[in-house]
């Protein structure tokens, strides 16, 4: 998965559906044939992202990014929670307080939120994944204190402001968009199908984000509460800034909008689960209301930022991404045999996945499908990667990362990002140096060490047409 991909995705969205299919899959098209290899785009194209990092004594991080390119500042706010710090039988609360935090707080009534900060030109929103909620307002610069305090307000003032009433009716929000994204969208049911069966029971990520019906129906208002004392306080928080701001001023609004939110109890312990490990290829059929059959293909792999994530991406790109990689020339060009296809690694906190995705054209098998991805994959791990494959994907990526810092709110967030997963914000060259370092020799390790490892292959199928799932074939 391509950086700028994996920074745009939500638990909640990534129903394993394909990726293009979402949004979220950066496009990249081919250069044209030449004698000359693409030129590697100059190392120091990217350029260090310049922050000021402190801790107020109740915990809450800061991170300060100066940039005055336009009169604009982005506030961007990430708890360190999500749907994996939750426990069975009372899941989804993460992506409910999504919700529920823009419900109004103790100064900010009800549906005062939305009206203040546009009112002012600015626009906001949140997203929740695995591992955690953030929150974020873009403003324009001299709107930066009433972005501050309707953040801290919620911060620090949520609670006495959230009764039954608010609870129900987000309650029921939320179940309505579970059923319009999952429960009655075209394969939406195939992530959480595809969690359940790579996933032992109980492992943080064998449920999906936004929870079950009927553990959203189970939550009482005192289980709600109890979830937001635990981990919405400002010791497991971090707010970015990045934009156009004076640093002395913005210090001074952060200290008086934040200092005085108290310090929450002490976290729980993480959980910390074993690598996911399969005996063997684990077939699944998933009936459902579609036109077409599709095939996940799905492989236990690594951790965000650990040693073999980068290579991983870089072959996800090398099979799926643009018109001239490998699957989707063979299988969409060429053939003519599949309407889309995507490939790539999404790393988290806890695990990773490598992932495929193909959806056949009319009237064609899933298993005519599946031989050509297992012959494609086979070609990678025998034969390797061309030069010229790797420094397309390796300009593609620089090139993801230099569109990510033309923007105020997604440096914010590639700062919150970097923060939480590997313990700085300034860490965007060394991640493009992860990308740069990789070889051909890299790509076709981890293609031979990952891709040949047991996987959960689903098939989404036609109602009354299970005998079009996939059964077997690569090991």
């Amino acid at each position: 998965m391509t950086p700028l991909s994996r920074l745009a995705r939500t638990g909640l969205q990534a129903s394993f559906a394909p990726v293009a299919a979402l949004g979220f899959a950066l496009g990249s098209t081919f250069v044209a044939a030449s004698a000359a290899l693409p030129r590697p785009l100059a190392a120091q194209a990217i350029p260090r992202i310049a922050v000021t990092k402190y801790t107020l004594p109740n915990g809450l991080e800061v991170i300060l990014h100066e940039d005055h390119t336009t009169p604009i500042v982005a506030v961007d706010t990430w708890f360190h929670v999500g749907s994996g710090d939750e426990k069975l039988g009372r899941t989804g609360f993460a992506h409910l307080f999504e919700h529920l935090m823009f419900m109004g707080s103790q100064h900010v009534p009800t549906g005062q939120f939305d009206q203040l900060l546009e009112s002012a030109g600015g626009n906001n929103n949140g997203s929740t994944t695995e591992d955690r909620t953030n929150y974020y307002e873009t403003v324009p610069s001299n709107a930066l204190a009433l972005a501050l305090y309707l953040d801290s307000d919620r911060m620090g003032y949520l609670l006495p402001a959230l009764d039954s009433a608010k609870l129900d009716l987000q309650r029921d929000v939320v179940k309505n968009e579970r059923r319009q994204r999952v429960d009655n969208v075209p394969y939406g049911k195939a992530f959480e199908t595809i969690l359940a069966a790579l996933y032992p029971k109980g492992h943080p990520y064998s449920w999906p984000v936004i929870g079950s019906m009927a553990d959203l129906s189970a939550a009482t208002l005192e289980d709600v509460k109890n979830f937001f004392r635990t981990y919405y306080a400002p010791n497991n928080a971090t707010l970015v800034l990045s934009g156009d701001f004076n640093p002395d001023s913005a210090r001074a609004l952060i200290q008086h909008y934040f200092a005085d939110i108290p310090r929450g109890p002490a976290l729980p312990p993480r959980p910390t689960p074993a690598a996911v490990t399969l005996p063997r290829d684990t077939f699944v059929v998933l009936e459902d209301k579609v036109q077409l059959p599709r095939v996940y293909y799905t492989w236990p792999t690594v951790k965000a930022y650990t040693k073999d994530d980068a290579p991983l991406s870089v072959l996800g790109s090398v099979l799926a991404d643009g018109k001239n990689s490998r699957l989707y020339k063979t299988l969409v060009y060429d053939l003519q045999l599949a309407q889309d296809v995507n490939a790539y690694q999404y790393g988290q906190r806890l695990a990773g996945i490598f992932q495929v995705v193909v959806t056949p054209r009319p009237g064609v098998a899933p298993s005519k499908i599946d031989s050509i991805v297992r012959a494609e994959i086979a070609k990678v791990q025998r034969d390797g990667i061309t030069p010229r494959e790797l420094a397309r994907v390796q300009n593609s990526t620089r090139a993801s990362y230099l569109a990510q810092l033309a923007s105020d709110a997604q440096t914010a967030d590639l700062l919150d990002q970097y923060n939480y997963f590997v313990g700085t914000p300034d860490y965007v060259q060394q991640d493009v140096a992860r990308y740069d370092a990789v070889t051909r020799a890299d790509v076709q390790r981890v293609a031979r060490q990952y891709l040949a490892k047991p996987k959960v292959v689903l098939t989404v199928v036609p109602e009354g047409k299970k005998d079009m799932m996939v059964t077997g074939g690569a090991k």
